[in-house]
């Protein structure tokens, strides 16, 4: 690798890290030696990127500090391509526009010897037919964003209709059929709800009355519960039965 590629990786480090990041854990991700790092950090706080820290301790970047031109490797490349691509088929239409807005944005600042990339791209996603959906995804993400409650009519698997009124936390995207993660006011438990199964729903202009990112600790916190207690990972995508609430 080059030392210009390096510093800019060393700089995409700190930028990702939580925590302050030791020399050591650098060097490692890297494939280069502990003392490269301690140059390569005096270079760039010498060049007044904002690294503060200390051998022993650990460095961490400065809030604030502005990236140079976007610098994209040949794979970062073409999984960005890949996921646009995968947007693009499952997606709404609001997403599949800015997945395509996404795509040029990057070939235009990507070098001119990258343009095959682009072109005709190494990577490729099978087509797809969702479901019809009374409630567009894009007015899930729009109430997720807004922290809005939602009421809706749902089919359950033994085609009972209840009708709820849900905190939206995530929306889930399957190869067919998107799933909402969210807090159920009726069943007062966090519960998935297919799309396809919502036979009517209505954004409220109620708030919900807890933090997002509390809200999701909660979630996280009732998964792991029920990984635990069934000794099976799931997740929103797992299975049919672990997004249909009863």
């Amino acid at each position: 690798m080059r030392r210009g590629d390096r510093l800019f990786e060393v700089i995409e480090i700190l930028r990702r890290a939580k925590n302050p990041m030791s020399a050591d854990a650098m060097a490692s991700e890297l494939e280069v030696c502990k003392r490269t790092i301690y140059r390569d950090i005096a270079t760039l706080m010498a060049q007044r990127v904002p690294i503060r820290g200390e051998a022993g301790v650990g460095y961490v970047l400065e809030a604030g500090f502005h990236m140079p031109p976007l610098m994209l490797t040949a794979d970062e490349i073409e999984a960005a391509i890949l996921g646009a691509q995968w947007v693009q088929t499952r997606g709404d239409p609001g997403l599949r526009s800015a997945a395509e807005k996404l795509i040029a944005k990057i070939q235009a600042v990507a070098p001119g010897d990258l343009d095959c990339f682009f072109s005709a791209p190494a990577t490729g996603v099978a087509p797809v037919h969702p479901p019809e959906e009374r409630l567009s995804s894009s007015e899930v993400r729009k109430a997720i964003r807004q922290q809005k409650k939602i009421r809706l009519r749902y089919m359950d698997e033994k085609n009972v209709e209840t009708e709820r009124v849900i905190w939206p936390l995530v929306l889930g995207y399957r190869d067919e059929g998107r799933i909402i993660a969210a807090w159920c006011e009726l069943r007062q438990a966090f519960r998935y709800f297919r799309t396809e199964r919502i036979t009517d729903a209505e954004i409220l202009a109620e708030t919900i009355p807890k933090r997002r990112d509390l809200l999701r600790a909660e979630w996280q916190a009732a998964m792991e519960t029920e990984r635990r207690q069934y000794q099976t990972p799931r997740s929103i995508n797992a299975s049919d039965n672990a997004a249909d609430d009863g």
